[in-house]
C-alpha cells in the first residue's frame, strides 16, 4: 500500500511491491486467524482486531496513517496494550483475561515514546505521499521532547507496576539496561538541534537496533530473575 521509494523501517532502498507480496500476506494472516483457534477465542478476537486495524492504518481506502493523531493512537494501543494482553493470556497456563492494566498502558507508552523517532527521518517522503505523522506534526526538536516526556510517564507508570507487585531489585535492573538508550538518546538530540539533517535512516537505525537490544535484553534479565 505504501510503495516506499525512499527509507523505510530496516530497509535503505526498499523494493517495489508486487501482487505476489499481497498475496503472500493474505495467506499469512490467514493462517495466524486459524492457529489463534489453538490458543482461544479472545486470541482469535485480537488477532483479527489487530490485522483489521494494521489495514486500516495502511490501506488507501481509509489510511488512518495521513492522519497523525489517529493514526499514532492506532499503532500504539495495538502494538502496545492489545500485544501484550495476547501475549499475557495466551502464554498463561489458565489462559487468564485479568491482565494487569498498569503493564498494558506501559506498553502502549513505551512505544508511545519511541514510535515517533522512527518517523523523523521521513517528513518529506510521508507528505510528498499525503501522510502526516506525529513526528512531522511536532516537528524535530518536538519530537524529541515528546518522546522524553512519555517515556518519563512510561517509566513512572512502570515503577508503580514493578514496586506495588514488590517486585523493586526486577525494576533496577529494567532501568539500568536502559541507561545506554538514554545516553545514545541526548547525544542524537544534540546533534538534531545543531543540525536537522542529523535526523537521517542511519543515527534512527541505530537508536532503533539499541533500544531493541537493551529491552530485549532487559526483559529477559527480569524474566530470569522471577
Amino acid at each position: 500500500m505504501d510503495r516506499d521509494e525512499t527509507s523505510i523501517g530496516g530497509l535503505k532502498s526498499p523494493s517495489v511491491p508486487t501482487k505476489q507480496l499481497f498475496y503472500i500476506t493474505i495467506v499469512m494472516d490467514s493462517l495466524a486467524v486459524l492457529l489463534s483457534f489453538f490458543i482461544s477465542l479472545y486470541f482469535v478476537a485480537g488477532i483479527l482486531a489487530y490485522i483489521l486495524a494494521s489495514r486500516a492504518y495502511s490501506y488507501r481506502g481509509i489510511r488512518l496513517k495521513k492522519y497523525a493523531i489517529a493514526g499514532y493512537l492506532t499503532v500504539i494501543f495495538f502494538q502496545g496494550a492489545v500485544t501484550f494482553f495476547l501475549v499475557y493470556h495466551g502464554s498463561h497456563a489458565n489462559k487468564t483475561v485479568h491482565v494487569p492494566v498498569a503493564a498494558m498502558i506501559a506498553s502502549s507508552l513505551l512505544l508511545g515514546g519511541f514510535y515517533p523517532l522512527t518517523q523523523i527521518y521521513q517528513h518529506d517522503a510521508d507528505l510528498k505521499d499525503g501522510v502526516h505523522t506525529i513526528s512531522w506534526l511536532l516537528g524535530y526538536r518536538g519530537t524529541f521532547i515528546f518522546a522524553l516526556v512519555v517515556y518519563g510517564i512510561a517509566f513512572a507508570v512502570l515503577a508503580y507496576y514493578f514496586f506495588s507487585s514488590l517486585e523493586i531489585k526486577e525494576f533496577f535492573a529494567l532501568a539500568t539496561c536502559m541507561l545506554p538508550v538514554l545516553v545514545y538518546f541526548f547525544i542524537w538530540a544534540a546533534k538534531v538541534w545543531k543540525d536537522n539533517k542529523m535526523a537521517n535512516f542511519e543515527n534512527t537505525m541505530r537508536m532503533n537496533a539499541l533500544a531493541s537490544c537493551c529491552t530485549n535484553i532487559a526483559f529477559i534479565i527480569v524474566l530470569l530473575m522471577q
